[in-house]
């Protein structure tokens, strides 16, 4: 067996309360994680990034609230004019929850803590707290290199921190600003729902993970799902640059602060695959 290198593409392509999709794949196989935008915004995003052709193999659902999972029916049709049905991966809890119009074809049922393959990508869902049925993160495994995105979830855990010291490209929440969402606008039970244990990750709370999952591989961060009212990418920048740094890992580590409205530009992970 020959040893062979190739770049993993990861790519943002939209993060925040009004939807999320990331893509990983290798040129060869390929997975969206989550579908909370239009799929004329993936499809247009994709090609605005220079992933037009990019493989799309499956769909990895985290929960079923609408902005991750929105687009899923019209996704999974548009996909099988495409080329041939592409399965959604989503957990049996997930699967009860998502709402009606949103149902895709082709729903396969996952196990948190279980890993599965899509062609050659190892995918591992990993379990998160957040306030639905069933909800995951996931890493995903492409030869010697590891991706994970851990959004929507209410306080670190050694599981998730595990799962990332391995990872070359973390794709992380920053939700809010405490001050900023304690002295805001929001109702107060909507406050209590965000900080609390199983809603989101405040800037303190993603510090807190990123040193604990801070590993050796790590070259690429990604902050994301960032609340437009309780944050700014610029608190949420200097608070990942803050741990960074006090973890040794300051300008060996890319950091950019993912875009509600835009694609992030690619990032890519060499990997090296037998």
């Amino acid at each position: 067996m020959s040893l062979f290198q190739r770049d993993v593409t990861v790519c943002v392509l939209s993060s925040g309360s009004a939807g999320n999709c990331t893509y990983v794949g290798d040129g060869h196989a390929g997975v969206l994680i989550d579908c909370g935008v239009s799929t004329k915004q993936i499809l247009t995003r994709m090609a605005e990034v220079g992933l037009a052709d990019a493989p799309i193999d499956a769909v990895l659902v985290t929960h079923e609230h609408t902005d991750h999972i929105g687009a899923a029916a019209i996704l999974g049709r548009a996909l099988a004019k495409r080329g041939r049905p592409v399965p959604f991966y989503m957990t049996r809890g997930t699967s009860v929850g998502v709402p009606e119009p949103s149902v895709p074809d082709g729903v396969e049922i996952i196990e948190a803590g279980t890993g599965f393959r899509v062609r050659h990508l190892h995918v591992e869902p990993i379990p998160v707290p957040h306030d639905t049925r069933d909800p995951v993160a996931y890493r995903i495994n492409v030869g010697d290199a590891a991706v994970a995105v851990i959004t929507d979830l209410g306080r670190p855990t050694a599981l998730l921190a595990r799962h990332m010291r391995e990872c070359h490209a973390v794709v992380l929440e920053f939700n809010h600003d405490e001050d900023m969402l304690m002295e805001g606008p929001y109702p107060y039970p909507l406050k209590q729902r965000i900080k609390g244990s199983h809603g989101h990750l405040s800037n303190r709370q993603a510090q807190d993970l990123l040193m604990d999952g801070l590993g050796a591989h790590l070259r690429h961060l990604m902050l994301a799902h960032l609340s437009e009212d309780n944050n700014t990418p610029t608190r949420a920048l200097v608070a990942a640059q803050m741990t960074l740094q006090a973890g040794g890992a300051f300008g060996r580590v890319a950091v950019n602060v993912c875009l509600q409205r835009a694609a992030l530009p690619p990032v890519k992970v060499q990997t090296r695959t037998w």
